[in-house]
């Protein structure tokens, strides 16, 4: 089997040293975009003294030798999801599915991986459904699909529009008090991750509407309304103030003291609301808080 261009071993430079995973990985192979330095390294394709390294933020220095190896077996990330429940499925008519969406599936297929939420739904349903919008791979709740073109076109306006509701509820560390966060997100905050600008020309603007729900130990459970839909946007904003949402494995630097554990990120997608596309009726859904959200709350209660 032929190599890969990405493969190759080095050692990161000394005088660099320490720096992130994801970071040495550029500086080998410049050529690479950080998500996809990031990608090879939580598929399992880069190796550190041998062993495989999954996690793009950890530290590196010139002790390590570090390998990149495409052509490697793809690492199984945690269990199987199950096929998709159809009593997932929340509303359904011609024109547009809403469906509860479980933790462990991205919602559009990823790098080599082409499982998928989309994918599952047209295995289900026997017929292409189009993407509006997407959660993360550990996020939660409620999702909407275009069953036509039309509507697909109509959500994403409403979307541009911000005329889309959208309530989160996640728990994050710390007191965290009612706030409405303002900032410019961009792909690339100076460190490799997404994060606030100061430049308003190369951010994208994000807003999120953060309101307490519940005190409790070490943490709070709060409710975030977007007027904005960037990527990673509530785990960012609440991170860099210092309220990392529990599960975090990306936005880590302003965190300070212990991280509660998590089973995944605790973000879950609560409410949605739009208007229907082809009747122009306001809809509105709830998606039930998941167990293992629960089962945190439970415990630092």
């Amino acid at each position: 089997m032929a190599s890969d261009p990405r493969d190759g071993t080095f050692r990161p430079d000394a005088a660099v040293s320490p720096q992130r995973l994801d970071r040495a990985v550029r500086s080998f192979r410049p050529t690479l975009s950080w998500g996809d330095a990031r990608d090879l390294i939580q598929r399992g394709k880069v190796t550190v003294n041998g062993v495989r390294a999954t996690d793009p933020a950890r530290a590196v220095d010139a002790t390590h030798e570090i390998t990149i190896a495409v052509a490697t077996t793809r690492i199984q990330k945690g269990p199987l999801v199950p096929p998709f429940d159809k009593a997932r499925v929340i509303f359904q008519d011609r024109h547009v599915l809403v469906v509860d969406k479980p933790a462990g599936l991205p919602s559009v297929p990823f790098a080599d991986d082409p499982d998928a939420l989309d994918r599952r739904l047209q295995e289900l349903l026997g017929h292409p459904v189009q993407v509006v919008h997407r959660l993360d791979r550990d996020t939660t709740g409620a999702m909407m699909f275009a069953l036509t073109s039309d509507a697909c076109t109509h959500l994403q306006h409403q979307l541009r529009l911000h005329t889309v509701h959208r309530r989160y509820l996640a728990i994050a560390h710390g007191d965290v008090k009612a706030q409405t966060i303002r900032s410019h997100l961009a792909e690339d905050r100076g460190d490799g991750l997404r994060g606030s600008v100061r430049n308003s020309r190369v951010g994208k603007e994000a807003i999120t509407h953060v309101e307490p729900v519940e005190t409790l130990r070490g943490a709070t459970l709060v409710s975030c309304r977007l007027d904005t839909g960037r990527t990673h946007q509530i785990r960012i904003h609440l991170a860099e103030r210092g309220h990392m949402l529990l599960g975090e494995r990306g936005y880590l630097r302003e965190h300070q003291g212990e991280a509660l554990p998590a089973p995944r990120i605790l973000l879950h997608a609560h409410e949605l609301g739009f208007e229907h596309p082809a009747t122009h009726e306001a809809m509105r859904f709830d998606s039930p808080v998941p167990q293992d959200m629960e089962i945190v709350l439970a415990t630092l209660r």
